[in-house]
């Protein structure tokens, strides 16, 4: 008797039909698996064996051979110890066959029976309403996710017996609901913190602001206990709300990262991320024997943060540097080449120098100034071209942190981010006949020079920066983002001098213009 039932595989963001293909035949009792399994799969049957029998479900007493097609595929995970247990419940006569191949089946399997959640149900489940399936069959834990996909029935199990069930009729199942636009744009704008947390650092606010208002990437300067971190994390809470396209694309790389906590649905707020500076290049950006994405893929349409940004090894840093200009990062191995999408903002932190107190107000630096370039050094001049505004913070008062008047003149998350989607519709506007360009920080040369006209007065202006700073060709189109940005923010159509001033004094780590 031969049984196909269907599963799906994970390549990079997207998913194929897998076809598990169940031939039961005389011969000496025993289980044969081929079609390239790795050995997650290959010890499958005994966890599948050990389950049936402590659920009481019938398998067959004959030569069973199990192929999982395409055959040249690589075939990776315990994800598919369902599908090949009801390919067995079938064999067996334990369920009918007739619906079986109507519907995609994956969950992995405990040994009691349980279904334990797998990775990358989103875009198993849009695979299998592409290919026209009438439903997805998959753990309880994965069940929301995969459910906001619709016009596709999905089934969240908590056990194979109910699989058993399920087939035969014997109970009623109803498929998931989830109301997505309902519950995505009830969580879109509920944050946890706020602008108005902070006390004082005016300046760095404003720099943060012209960092969302542009998609620009930004660099905190300052001695320990600055509040760089603190202004950090509040970023998102002044980027514009995630759009529902952007959530989905989102949602299918936590997905497939396996970092979507359970029963979860849509990402409604856009990520932020903030790995340890042990973090391997391949952590970073991704790869891996199964290629996985990384955290700047993670950070897609949202914010990377990289705190004490000197400590982290060159090679990691060095390898975001393409990633960053291309917005996308591809892993290329001998047998399969995947793009995982990396559109984020780069957030970084540093100390000024070794003891942290390089050019403070109060505290005596202990560095030499050799200590000093040879901190600043560990980033290198390409990295730090890519990195648009470099903002100092300077450690905040008592007065400002005590004073309630203070307090009540600070401006909260909502109202900044009401200027910085202004300014953003604004470039929406400019760049609707641009596919692929969303906002200043985006722009390509060509684009710039259409876009980022000065008069001769900022000409002059920018020209005598460039010579005093040493700034390199890169940083020159900086400057005329961040001074585009500006102007965006004020609603004015020219890059006046006093917009190009402001985007220059944000280049303040440029290599002769800081600690040298």
């Amino acid at each position: 008797m031969l049984v196909k039932v269907f599963g799906s595989a994970v390549y990079g963001v997207d998913a194929m039909t897998i076809t598990m293909e169940v031939d039961a035949s005389d011969g000496v009792p025993n289980y044969y698996i081929v079609g390239l399994p790795d050995k997650a799969v290959s010890e499958s049957l005994d966890r599948i064996r050990t389950a049936m029998r402590n659920s009481r479900i019938e398998r067959p007493r004959a030569k069973v051979l199990i192929n999982m097609s395409p055959a040249d595929i690589k075939k990776e995970g315990a994800a598919y110890d369902l599908p090949i247990a009801v390919g067995l419940m079938a064999a067996a006569n334990a369920i009918p066959v007739e619906e079986i191949g109507q519907y995609i089946i994956m969950g992995e399997l405990g040994l009691d029976g349980l279904l334990q959640p797998i990775k990358g149900a989103l875009p198993i489940a849009i695979n299998a309403r592409s290919e026209k399936f009438k439903g997805l069959i998959l753990p309880l834990a994965n069940a929301r996710e995969a459910a906001l996909v619709n016009n596709l029935e999905v089934y969240g199990m908590e056990r194979i017996s109910d699989i058993a069930d399920f087939f035969n009729g014997t109970r009623s199942f109803q498929p998931t609901q989830v109301n997505t636009r309902e519950e995505f744009y009830e969580a879109q704008t509920h944050f946890e913190i706020d602008f108005n947390d902070v006390r004082g650092q005016e300046n760095v606010k404003r720099a943060l602001e012209i960092t969302a208002a542009g998609g620009h990437n930004a660099i905190l300067i300052g001695p320990p206990g600055a509040g760089k971190t603190m202004l950090a994390k509040r970023l998102p809470t002044i980027l514009p709300p995630i759009t529902l396209q952007e959530a989905l694309e989102t949602t299918k790389i936590h997905s497939v990262a396996g970092k979507l906590s359970s029963n979860a649905s849509l990402v409604a707020q856009r990520p932020f991320r903030s790995p340890h500076h042990t973090i391997s290049d391949v952590a970073l950006v991704g790869g891996g024997g199964n290629p996985q994405p990384g955290e700047i893929s993670l950070a897609h349409n949202g914010v990377l943060f990289l705190d004490e940004l000197p400590e982290f090894k060159r090679t990691v840093l060095e390898v975001m540097r393409q990633p960053m200009e291309e917005r996308r990062v591809s892993i290329a191995r001998a047998k399969v080449s995947i793009d995982f999408p990396a559109s984020f903002m780069l957030i970084a932190s540093m100390n000024p120098c070794p003891c942290g107190y390089y050019n403070h107000p109060e505290k005596e630096c202990t560095c030499s100034p050799q200590m000093v370039q040879r901190y600043l050094n560990k980033i290198s001049g390409p990295l730090l071209d890519r990195i648009d505004l470099h903002v100092e913070v300077t450690p905040v008062s008592f007065n400002e942190l005590a004073g309630n008047a203070i307090q009540s003149r600070t401006e909260n998350s909502e109202t900044i981010r009401e200027r910085v989607m202004k300014a953003r519709a604004i470039q929406t506007q400019r760049f609707e006949n641009h596919p692929g360009v969303y906002a200043n920080a985006q722009m390509g040369s060509k684009l710039l020079k259409e876009v980022c006209t000065i008069n001769q007065v900022g000409a002059n202006l920018l020209k005598t920066a460039m010579e005093r700073l040493n700034l390199s060709a890169r940083a020159y189109d900086r400057i005329l983002k961040v001074a585009r940005t500006i102007a965006d923010l004020e609603a004015t159509p020219d890059i006046r001098p006093e917009h190009l001033a402001e985007a220059i004094q944000y280049r303040s780590l440029d290599r002769d213009g800081w600690a040298g």
